[in-house]
């Protein structure tokens, strides 16, 4: 008796765990999926604003937030990353990200630009090819605040999606071709998705190019 009621321990013990397995087996999801994301930027509050140019109006900073996107990168998995944007226009931020994790839009990274490789210079996070928002400076090559100054655009890509004017193109290492993974067009998801939602696409402009800019007054 004493014999069978151990065996019949045993076996419910082994049936314990097998199904204990089974339960963390069907938990574990494969790095660079939506449940288990590659994370490209966690930043805190903190430090998304550390070194932010003085010059910043408080009543402008106030009006940042940092939030969570994720979407499909150029290796075909899913990235977490983080944006700077101006509160109003988060729900527009998030509906084109999920438009875009919907279609697997390529996105390089999104990082905000005061992360250690960039220190808030635009010209290092277009050449990383990082898609950013908020940053608190002129538009290139005028004394005039950017939109980005308010937090009120996003700049996607700038590798496949140049800002051109005559023969200035930034950043050097990128080249338009609509073809290209990664490339904004007026097709595109992202740019339909926040036109839309009254968003101005910079590859509409005339006077310039500015492809990989989109922005909201």
């Amino acid at each position: 008796m004493l014999k069978k009621n151990l065996l019949l321990v045993l076996v419910l013990f082994s049936i314990f765990l097998t199904g204990s397995t089974n339960e963390a087996e069907e938990t574990v999801f494969l790095l660079g999926s939506f449940e288990n994301p590659i994370i490209d930027s966690d930043m805190t509050y903190e430090e998304a604003f550390f070194g932010l140019s003085a010059q910043c109006p408080p009543h402008i900073r106030e009006r940042q937030r940092l939030i969570t996107v994720k979407y499909y990168s150029f290796d075909g998995k899913v990235h977490q990353g983080q944006l700077v944007i101006d509160m109003d226009l988060i729900d527009d931020i998030e509906f084109a990200f999920s438009e875009a994790l919907k279609e697997k839009f390529s996105i390089h990274s999104v990082i905000p630009i005061s992360h250690s490789n960039f220190r808030w210079n635009d010209n290092l996070s277009m050449t990383a090819n990082n898609t950013s928002a908020f940053n608190y400076r002129m538009i290139a090559g005028t004394q005039t605040l950017s939109m980005h100054a308010r937090g009120r655009a996003v700049d996607i890509n700038p590798v496949q999606n140049p800002y051109i004017r005559g023969n200035v193109r930034l950043p050097a290492n990128s080249t338009y071709n609509p073809n290209t993974i990664g490339t904004l067009t007026n097709d595109n998801i992202i740019v339909k998705s926040l036109v839309s939602r009254g968003w101005t696409w910079g590859g509409n402009w005339t006077a310039l190019k500015d492809y990989q800019h989109l922005e909201k007054n």
